[in-house]
């Protein structure tokens, strides 16, 4: 046997050199030996969780095998002998493949390692395919509705449309009574939301912050992306200027690049930059979004008169909607970052990724102790 990356897997099984083209109880055998030894496998090096879902169908998607038995009085269904019925063929087969099996796994243990990502990938799959028949066979019943907290805008011009994603109630509140009710729709989102880098298929699809935000969007998501769907000309991710708010953004940002690339090379992706301080001198106010810009402001005012006074955003639900419109909401004085990913990046991008916010505690580790040395304060925790 044999597992190919690219091609569909097959079976040539034989019964006293009798082929049966329709399988049989000695195909059977060799499915069970291989799904009970890759999940024993998965058992041995903790990936237990992540392999409860595979299936044989799973382990045998892409493998190529051929197999011959030789017993006495073979019993087998219909005239041309297509398909072998015998149940001892199960119980010789069965042992025979699983005790080879098991010892190349222990033998091999990168491959073996291999073998089971890429079966537990097909296993993903397969699950994804079908939550997606689910929701396209009920729609078919019920019509889908826009999330609840979707406070959607006015005009259904794709070019003018703008989706703010903020965090929760509190930042929402503000930033409805902030946008453009005609171009500007909000969508809160409670807290931080699933890490789609480290995440089964089965969490993915059950995860209805997630679900909203697709719904909201309206393009779908993987292999299902349907650029023409989309509701939004600009997707703006909104987040407090703090160290949850960028955390937030790293989350969604990795949502949008795994489970809508084509979004991000659309060029539809940004970041809000929201200020940090606010500086008042008098009647007049500005706004900083650092430390550096904070003095630089407070340095300039200095030369003039009037006490300069400072306060600090604690999150957007702190702002007023008159400041927060001013500062972060309206075309004409905001910063927006736009994402982008450059041709020449794509496999750094790719690594970092997955050294970041995949399922892989270590590279995360290995990546502090490389960069501990440029941190320029020390936290103790």
């Amino acid at each position: 046997m044999a597992w190919q990356a690219g091609d569909d897997g097959f079976v040539h099984s034989y019964c006293n050199t009798i082929p049966t083209a329709d399988g049989g109880t000695h195909e059977a055998g060799l499915r069970v030996a291989l799904l009970r030894g890759l999940k024993d496998h998965a058992d041995r090096i903790g990936q237990t969780k992540r392999a409860a879902s595979i299936t044989t169908d799973d382990v045998m998607a892409t493998c190529a095998a051929m197999i011959a038995i030789f017993i006495r009085e073979p019993e087998f269904q219909g005239q041309n002998k297509g398909r072998l019925m015998s149940a001892e063929a199960t119980r010789i087969v069965e042992p025979a493949i699983r005790d080879a099996f098991d010892h190349w796994l222990a033998g091999a243990p990168a491959q073996a390692t291999r073998l089971l990502d890429w079966t537990i990938e097909r296993a993903d799959e397969r699950l994804r395919r079908r939550a997606e028949k689910d929701v396209a066979r009920k729609s078919l019943v019920k019509k889908l509705r826009l999330p609840g907290k979707l406070s959607d805008c006015s005009s259904n011009a794709v070019e003018t449309t703008e989706l703010f994603i903020v965090e929760g109630d509190s930042a929402g509140g503000s930033a409805k009574q902030a946008r453009n009710r005609a171009t500007q729709a909000v969508l809160p989102l409670r807290g931080k939301i699933l890490n789609v880098a480290n995440a089964t298929r089965d969490k993915l699809a059950a995860n209805q912050q997630l679900a909203d935000l697709a719904l909201a969007l309206g393009c779908g998501t993987g292999s299902h992306y349907n650029h023409a769907e989309l509701r939004y000309g600009k997707i703006i991710i909104m987040t407090d200027a703090d160290v949850d708010g960028a955390h937030i953004a790293s989350l969604l940002i990795t949502y949008f690049y795994r489970q809508m690339p084509k979004l991000i090379d659309g060029g539809h992706l940004y970041l809000a930059v929201p200020p940090l301080f606010s500086i008042t001198q008098g009647t007049k106010r500005h706004y900083a979004r650092d430390e550096a810009e904070r003095d630089a402001i407070i340095k300039t005012l200095q030369a003039a008169r009037g006490k300069v006074e400072v306060g600090r955003f604690k999150g957007l639900g702190e702002m007023r909607a008159d400041q927060l419109k001013d500062t972060t909401m309206d075309p004409m004085k905001r910063t927006l970052h736009k994402v982008m990913v450059e041709p020449d990046d794509r496999e750094a991008t790719i690594d970092a990724v997955e050294r970041l916010m995949g399922n892989k505690p270590e590279a995360r580790f290995r990546f502090i102790q490389e960069r501990a040395a440029f941190a320029a304060e020390m936290i103790d925790v």
